[in-house]
């Protein structure tokens, strides 16, 4: 709040309210017309997951503090507020007449001004700037009006003066804005990886990231260069040189987010913080699971954490056998039988009984009934190798790439679609309009997905674990580790597991011409990008293949993220999501008891080969379930590891938690300071009433249950 005393207007502030609500059953709120402008320029930005989660928040708090600014009871963020070390003053709001026009202007206008210094340099940046003009105009705004006198009571001002706060925030946040984001003070201790050539390359140190170099042009993020940054001349013809706004093109990768660590974060805890040094450098880390979750291989003994290094990734080989959707092989996909995990891993011994090396699964035992119908899951049976390179797909940066932290914003606004849902607050007291709804959703949901990022990439940069195509590749160049009395025996070599991981004997097809190939690692595996030439028409499938030359199921222009393994990104933000959206909802299940994303038989959708051969449809009955699916199709994908994945997902959880306990605190008060917010309480005026509070015979419904004096000693049962 950073209103003026104000004369009340309820009779006109009700009947707009009433107009309102009226209309929002035609359109959405002018906040999710904003979000899906977001979404869409996003989409068409470099492919970011800090630098979007980070733009998802910012956007998110111009708009709650644009809303919260005429709201009587919430507390801006930023608005009248210093926040680490920004101050950004508020003298008081006049209020206006019409509170929900108000409203949607200083939205609009903070949005417009954020949105357009954010995006205006995109490689589709032209386009962002007149989606953004679009709705200004839309609405009759006039976005040429660059006015900060947000005292006069013009909300348009009081918008502009917000985003200015916002992008001031931004200049000291530690994101280095600046300087396109660049990380400094960080190289890779190991050369390049020539992914189109056979073995790990000149490894130093196989626990530590190793960057790829590519047969394509990229950007400094690792992420191929558009062919609008660069006139549509040959890509290749740009490397070592520089694009139209001065970024150096290149075929190897940077490490993407290194420095993240040092951004401000939203409600991370200081005592969830450890500072830590390498090289003379500092790193921040946040939730750190420690050490003991981090396996390294001794290269020289094969000792100490060595045999769970050598486990988790073979296990990330194995699985890459899934992706044949031609191996007879059916699962049921539905609720019925996937999701439901009870416990997870709290330590490496126990991730061997967590992830089934045999079938691909985890522990979930699905659920047996649809609590919101009452009625059995229907079952879907579907191929194996479609449905596991459907999930790859969908999950890697969302259907439509808007990374990681935009697909759950996407999945945000799916669930406010669902006439299902209830749009209380934890499930609990008034419902909201559209409006409230999307603003608080969105400020939670941003806060948490911009602290999994610097949670995330603070445990990469201070852990700089290796991806699986470094670790398996090196492991395979060693020989294997299982028995000392076979051929190309070595302690830190890959272990053998029959029908998946064996040598190269006489007589097989792998051995080459003049046997070159004898006594070699082979992967029973997905054969790689390189044996699609037509991704409509072709489909690699799953074969013996040389382990010297395994790909994860990736695009050969991208083969892996630009970033440490440790921890899962995905499984960061997919779990704090999750856990942002059962709190914000109030409930663990999707709308109606289940979530679904449906793709057609031959539908392009895996654009890296032709699939999927049938109609398969992503079903979840809970958030976390949907989770956990994204969480297990980075293995899948040969773009993790279990021990990447498992602290993943115990940070995002807390991460998720920490964010919506923190937010709640700006959105309601606790006037009577019973404990409870006015959310919750139904009188929050009384230290008396409380939920579960006893009752007395003083005629009041003092535990919130409706009834007045039902279990005091005077007896009463009032209704």
């Amino acid at each position: 709040m950073c209103l003026l005393p104000k004369v009340r207007f309820a009779a006109l502030v009700f009947f707009a309210v009433f107009i309102q609500s009226l209309a929002a059953q035609q359109q959405h709120s002018i906040a999710r017309e904003w979000n899906e402008a977001l979404l869409q320029s996003m989409r068409e930005d470099l492919a970011r997951p800090t630098v979007q989660a980070r733009n998802i928040f910012h956007f998110s708090v111009a708009l709650y503090d644009a809303w919260a600014a005429y709201d009587d009871e919430a507390q801006p963020y930023l608005l009248g507020k210093t926040v680490e070390g920004v101050a950004c003053p508020c003298s008081g709001v006049p209020a206006p007449k019409d509170v929900e026009a108000a409203r949607k202007e200083a939205m609009s206008f903070a949005a417009y001004r954020l949105l357009t210094a954010r995006f205006s340099q995109s490689p589709q940046g032209a386009g962002a700037v007149q989606r953004f003009r679009d709705i200004m105009q839309k609405h009759g705004y006039d976005f040429r009006n660059f006015s900060f006198d947000y005292s006069s009571g013009s909300p348009a001002a009081l918008g502009n003066y917000l985003a200015q706060c916002i992008l001031q925030m931004g200049n000291q946040d530690g994101a280095n804005e600046k300087n396109n984001y660049a990380a400094q003070n960080y190289r890779p201790i190991n050369p390049p990886l020539e992914v189109i050539k056979p073995g790990p390359g000149r490894l130093q140190d196989p626990n530590r990231w190793q960057p790829l170099k590519l047969n394509r042009a990229i950007d400094q993020d690792g992420y191929p260069m558009l062919e609008c940054k660069c006139g549509g001349r040959p890509l290749s013809t740009y490397i070592d040189s520089v694009d139209p706004t001065g970024r150096r093109i290149t075929g190897t990768q940077n490490f993407q987010g290194v420095a993240w660590e040092q951004v401000k974060p939203f409600a991370l805890k200081k005592h969830d913080l450890k500072v830590c040094r390498r090289d003379g450098h500092e790193y921040r880390v946040y939730h750190d699971p420690g050490s003991d979750f981090f396996p390294r291989l001794d290269t020289a003994k094969g000792g100490g954490t060595s045999q769970e290094f050598m486990w988790n990734f073979a296990l990330v080989a194995a699985w890459s056998a899934l992706l044949d959707p031609a191996d007879g092989t059916t699962w049921d996909v539905s609720p019925r039988s996937m999701g439901n995990v009870q416990h997870y891993p709290k330590n490496l011994a126990e991730l061997r009984s967590f992830y089934d090396l045999a079938t691909g699964r985890d522990p979930g035992t699905g659920h047996e009934i649809n609590p919101r119908t009452g009625q059995s899951y229907a079952s879907q049976m579907v191929p194996r190798g479609d449905f596991t390179r459907v999930a790859v797909q969908y999950w890697a940066e969302g259907p439509n790439a808007e990374t990681p932290p935009g697909h759950w914003l996407a999945l945000l606004n799916y669930v406010s679609d669902q006439a299902g849902l209830v749009k209380k607050f934890n499930g609990k007291g008034s419902v909201m309009s559209d409006l409230e709804w999307d603003v608080k959703s969105c400020f939670v949901l941003g806060g948490a997905l911009h602290d999994a990022a610097i949670a995330a990439w603070g445990l990469k940069g201070w852990y700089d674990g290796a991806r699986p195509i470094t670790a398996l590749r090196y492991m395979a160049s060693l020989g294997q580790s299982t028995d000392p009395k076979l051929p190309s025996y070595h302690p830190a070599g890959i272990p053998l597991i029959p029908g998946r991981i064996e040598l190269v004997k006489k007589g097989d097809a792998l051995a080459g011409a003049k046997s070159e190939h004898l006594g070699k690692i082979k992967f029973f595996a997905w054969k790689g990008p390189f044996a699609v030439k037509d991704s409509t028409a072709d489909i690699a499938g799953v074969g013996w293949i040389l382990a010297e030359n395994w790909y994860p199921y990736q695009p050969k222009y991208f083969i892996t993220p630009p970033c440490a393994g440790f921890v899962s990104e995905h499984a960061a933000f997919s779990h704090s999501a999750a856990e942002v959206l059962t709190l914000l909802t109030g409930d663990a299940y999707f709308p109606g008891g289940l979530g679904e994303f449906a793709i057609r038989a031959n539908s392009r959708f895996l654009r890296l080969e032709k699939g999927p051969g049938v109609d398969v449809t992503l079903q979840w009955a809970t958030y976390r379930d949907a989770a956990d699916q994204a969480s297990l199709s980075r293995i899948w994908a040969g773009a993790n590891a279990p021990f990447d994945d498992v602290p993943g997902r115990a940070i995002g959880t807390e991460v998720g938690t920490g964010a919506f306990h923190f937010a709640k605190g700006y959105f309601y008060k606790d006037r009577d300071r019973d404990g409870y917010l006015s959310y919750e309480d139904c009188d929050d005026n009384n230290p008396a009433v409380y939920p579960r509070a006893e009752e007395r015979c003083d005629g009041l419904n003092n535990d919130c249950n409706g009834k007045i004096d039902d279990a005091a000693p005077c007896g009463g049962g009032k209704q």
